[in-house]
Formats: structure tokens, C-alpha cells, sequence
């Protein structure tokens, strides 16, 4: 492959930085060398990149909830609470916030203070500034990572970065199409563009950022070889603009076997294909995002659930898990639910830290179908790159190449379409336009007709449906009732 790295011009990013400071007032203050000069101050066990590198390093799986409330003091007393049970503490936007509709976010913080608690569903950073958001830095001992779900992060970016967060999530692709409708993909790409060169700026004055891309996607039945290609393609963008801290991510599908496959190709293919573009002053760690989709709404079943990830993430060695919460079939978490999430989580981990799961038949085939699947998209994306990985992506997209089941993007194929087999393991039902061999394809038909010959039904939607409700429901795989 030829890759041609095209990393922005700091004349084309310094002619862009000014509009998005103007975006809202509190752009005005944000002081780039001021935030370095702060970074340069943290210690190394506030920082992600250190503590991600010690924790790779020492094969231990770290712990991290979501959390977000829309008023300063209230979002410190929450993460003051979580930091006592978990290793990285979040900071979740709210939804205003991740649509850039910051007059909105304006009134839900007023709202909020009027009530005296948060009325919004997160943290609207942009809004309170980055002095403010210096206070939550300095208030808590851990490192703090921004999660969020926006197509245009530019702003929340640069308020976030100079006050001092030293961790930073999605990309042009993950935080668009599973979040936006008609965000054309262009724009989200060039949009994420800036937040990585800015990234790259920090790292040009000796502060690392760190850069996850968001794993799970749409969260509900994603292949791992969809989830790992967009993961691997946003990767490589971050590292064209100067990132050299990168958390590759997954969303637990729930068999065992293939989850923990999932992670070790996803470490392994990461490492690869970061190499074979040129790329070797960087540090690659992983996630494992702990069941995306719906929940029962039973507590101790939840708890299950969420015991299951954890053990899914300790097995395959995860640098970090994000935890999830008993209320996930309820709305927002409370405090104690996201401490009980923890909790559950760390048991599991705990337990499973001396133990590993030996190589099997089972998983050299899983890692081998993953690989094979991966290998062939990434290859269909490099043709269309023509050695532009932007062009790649915005170009994979369009064909289909890339394709996210259930993405809500107008701009996505929508044509790929998962269920599982009768182990659980998610398999594709139809391909759409993703390119895979067919002896592999054949591999997916035949695991689906194999769980259709069990329950008696020809291979179809309905399985896809019945999938997609039957963790809520008690099971993984969606049998159809008696």
C-alpha cells in the first residue's frame, strides 16, 4: 500500500482556529500556550497516556464509568465519588453540547441551577469555559477523558484541551454516523482533522493527548471486522496529524470467545497496519466498551450483564474497560448505580486477573476469520484512498465498503445487515457491499443456517429483531418463543 501522509498545514489550521473561538464566547478563552504550559505541570498518574502505557504494560485492565451533570460543583461531587472505586474518571457531554446547539446547553444550565441539580445529560464544557473546566481537573486525583458522540468537536476540543483534560474521544467517523443523520461525511472528517492537529500542536510542545476512537458504533450486533476497519481508519488519521497516543476500541458482543478474539486482533491488526503506513513513534492501547445495547430492566440481571463484559475484557487483557450501570434500561444513572457498575465490574476483573483463556481451535478461527475480514475491507479501502486516507474514508463510506449496521447516518449504506449464530457469535446475514472472500462469507452462511436448522426457521430479519431484543430479554441469542 501507498500511503501519502497529509497532515494540515499550520497556516490552514491557524486561518480556521479563529471562527471556531468565535463559535461562542467562551472561545475567547482559551489560551493554547497557557494550556501547555499546564500540561506540562500534571503529574503522570493524572494523565491518560502514562497510565494507559503502565497498565498495558503490566497486562491490568483499568476502570472507567461515564458519567456527566450539567452544573460545575455537582459534576466534581460525582466524579469525588467515582474516583474512590474506578482508575479513569469520565466526562460526558450532553447532548446539546454534542450537536453544537450551545445557546440550548446556555438554558439547560440555567434551568439547572434554578432546580438545583443537573437537567441535562451531561457536562456542557463548552458552555462553562476552561476555567471551569480546570476546576474539575484540579478537583479530582485521576486522569479525566472527555466522551461526548459529536461530529464537530473543533470548539469542545480547544475549551477542553486548554483546561487540561488529557484524554479525548471519537472521530470523523465513529462520532457521525452512529450519532448524526445529515452530517455529510466530509465535513465530520475535516472537522476531526483540526481536533487531531490541535492534538498534534500539544504533542509538537512534549504534551500527550490521548485519542480513543469510539468503538462500539451503533452498539447493537457490529462485526468486529466493521468496528476494527473504522477503528484502524480513524487511527491512522489521528497519526497523520501528529497523535501518538491511541485507544482502540470494541463494543462487547457477547460471546466470549469472539469478544476476547476481538480485542487480540484488534491490538494485533492495529499494530500492523499503523507500521505498513509508516508510523512507529506512537502507543497503541484498547477498550472494551461493555454491552451497548439494551438492558434488562431487572437490577441483579443487569448486573449479570455488566459481569459478563468485565470478564470478557480481563480475559482478552483490555487496556481499560468502560463499565455500565444496573439503571441502563432506566435513563440516566444515579451515582450509586454508576458506583454499583463499577463495583460489579472490578469483582470480575479482579477475579479473572490470574487466569487467561487458553488457545483454542475456536479462537484461532475467530482470530483468523477476523483478520481475513479486516485484511479485505482495509485493502478495498486503500484502492479508494489512492493514497489519501481522508479520500479513503469519505470514499469506503460511500461504497459501502465500510458499512455500520443501524447507523441512523442518511450517508451510511445501511445494507449490511448481522445476526448471530447459535453460540451467540454476531455473524452477517447479508454483506451488502463490504467486501469479504467468499470461502469466508460461506463461513457466516453456514453458522446462520447451522442456528436456523436448530430452531426450525429459514435464516432472516425476524432473527435480526429477535437479536437485537434478547439481552433485554434474558438471552443472547433471540430464539423464537414457544
Amino acid at each position: 500500500m501507498t500511503v501519502e501522509h497529509h497532515r494540515l498545514e499550520l497556516e490552514t489550521f491557524l486561518a480556521s482556529r479563529q471562527a471556531v473561538l468565535e463559535t461562542w464566547p467562551t472561545g475567547a478563552d482559551v489560551d493554547l500556550e497557557e494550556g501547555i504550559r499546564y500540561h506540562r505541570s500534571i503529574p503522570p498518574h493524572k494523565s491518560f497516556a502514562p497510565v494507559m502505557r503502565a497498565a498495558d504494560a503490566r497486562g491490568v485492565t483499568l476502570l472507567q464509568p461515564r458519567a456527566g451533570v450539567a452544573l460545575v460543583d455537582e459534576h466534581i461531587r460525582l466524579l469525588q465519588q467515582l474516583e474512590q472505586e474506578c482508575d479513569l474518571l469520565p466526562t460526558t457531554v450532553d447532548a446539546y453540547t454534542r450537536q453544537n446547539r450551545y445557546d440550548q446547553a446556555a438554558q439547560g444550565v440555567e434551568k439547572s441551577r434554578r432546580a438545583g441539580h443537573s437537567l441535562l445529560n451531561g457536562f456542557p464544557a463548552v458552555n462553562h469555559g476552561p476555567a471551569a473546566c480546570r476546576q474539575v481537573v484540579d478537583s479530582v486525583s485521576k486522569p479525566v477523558q472527555i466522551r461526548h458522540g459529536t461530529p464537530d468537536a473543533r470548539l469542545l476540543a480547544e475549551v477542553a484541551l486548554a483546561a487540561g483534560f488529557t484524554a479525548f474521544e471519537g472521530g470523523g467517523i465513529s462520532y457521525n454516523l452512529p450519532y448524526a443523520k445529515k452530517v455529510p461525511l466530509e465535513r465530520s472528517i475535516r472537522h476531526w482533522q483540526y481536533v487531531d492537529r490541535l492534538v498534534g500542536l500539544y504533542q509538537e510542545e512534549g504534551v500527550t493527548i490521548n485519542r480513543e476512537p469510539f468503538g462500539p458504533l451503533s452498539g447493537t450486533l457490529v462485526p468486529p471486522c466493521i468496528s476494527h476497519a473504522v477503528a484502524i481508519v480513524e487511527g491512522l488519521l489521528a497519526l497523520e496529524q501528529g497523535v501518538r497516543s491511541i485507544t482502540l476500541g470494541y463494543g462487547q458482543a457477547g460471546n466470549l470467545v469472539q469478544d476476547v478474539a476481538a480485542i487480540h486482533t484488534l491490538r494485533e491488526l492495529g499494530h500492523r497496519y499503523f507500521r505498513d503506513a509508516g508510523f512507529d513513534d506512537y502507543e497503541l492501547t484498547t477498550v472494551l466498551h461493555q454491552w451497548m445495547g439494551g438492558f434488562p430492566g431487572n437490577e441483579s440481571k443487569a448486573a449479570a450483564v455488566i459481569a459478563w463484559g468485565g470478564m470478557a475484557a480481563a480475559l482478552a487483557r483490555a487496556t481499560k474497560v468502560i463499565t455500565k450501570t444496573p439503571h441502563e434500561a432506566a435513563g440516566i444513572p444515579t451515582t450509586a448505580s454508576n458506583l454499583q457498575g463499577i463495583q460489579i465490574t472490578a469483582q470480575i476483573v479482579n477475579m479473572m486477573a490470574d487466569q487467561t483463556m487458553p488457545a483454542a481451535p475456536v479462537r484461532d478461527l475467530e482470530e483468523q476469520m477476523i483478520r481475513r475480514e479486516v485484511d479485505t475491507i482495509m485493502k478495498a479501502f486503500f484502492a479508494l484512498a489512492d493514497g489519501d486516507l481522508a479520500t479513503g474514508a469519505i470514499r469506503a463510506v460511500e461504497a459501502g465498503v465500510i458499512d455500520v449496521p443501524f447507523a441512523p447516518s442518511a450517508f451510511n449504506a445501511g445494507k449490511l445487515l448481522p445476526c448471530r449464530d447459535d453460540e451467540g457469535a454476531v455473524r452477517i446475514l447479508d454483506r451488502g457491499q463490504v467486501p469479504m472472500d467468499e470461502d469466508v462469507f460461506r463461513f457466516h452462511q453456514d453458522r446462520i443456517a447451522a442456528r436456523a436448522r436448530t430452531e426450525r426457521r429459514d435464516p432472516g430479519f425476524q432473527m435480526v429483531i429477535d437479536d437485537v431484543y434478547a439481552i433485554s430479554k434474558g438471552r443472547l441469542v433471540g430464539r423464537p418463543t414457544a
